[in-house]
């Protein structure tokens, strides 16, 4: 059984109230779960911050035990401080895009190293367009 931590939709239309929760992937949005680990109610007054009450240890439990979160939990759960402890492996497929610390710099090649690694192996430069090698003769 592969568990999933997410948030199961509550609450009245268009009065979103969400409860974290720990689920089988295989369940329903709201369907069955295993435990309820928190709630999170994103609609609160202007002036204050949206209200998240998390149970710390139960989650820490379910993220050693190998629960993924999904995006949206794992977005909460980093403000909160709890995935930044415990790292989760990135998704099957996703690509990995270097970052400036992690990209090897390429070397930049100047006019004159492009012109001289043009030229023949014998150090002769090769004739221009407006040289012909019959007017040599």
């Amino acid at each position: 059984m592969s568990v999933r931590l997410r948030l199961r939709r509550d609450g009245a239309k268009k009065r979103p109230f969400y409860h974290l929760v720990a689920a089988d992937c295989r369940r329903a949005r709201n369907g069955r779960f295993i435990e309820q680990l928190g709630y999170y109610n994103p609609i609160v007054a202007a002036d204050a911050e949206p209200i998240l009450v998390l149970k710390d240890e139960r989650i820490r439990y379910w993220l050693s035990v190998g629960a993924q979160p999904s995006d949206t939990a794992a977005a909460l759960l980093k403000k909160v401080g709890i995935l930044e402890r415990t790292a989760v492996p990135a998704k099957p497929g996703a690509e990995t895009v270097p970052t400036a610390e992690t990209a090897t710099p390429t070397p930049s090649v100047t006019e004159s190293e492009k012109m001289e690694s043009t030229a023949n192996p014998n150090g002769e430069t090769p004739p221009t367009e407006t040289e012909s090698p019959a007017a040599e003769a």
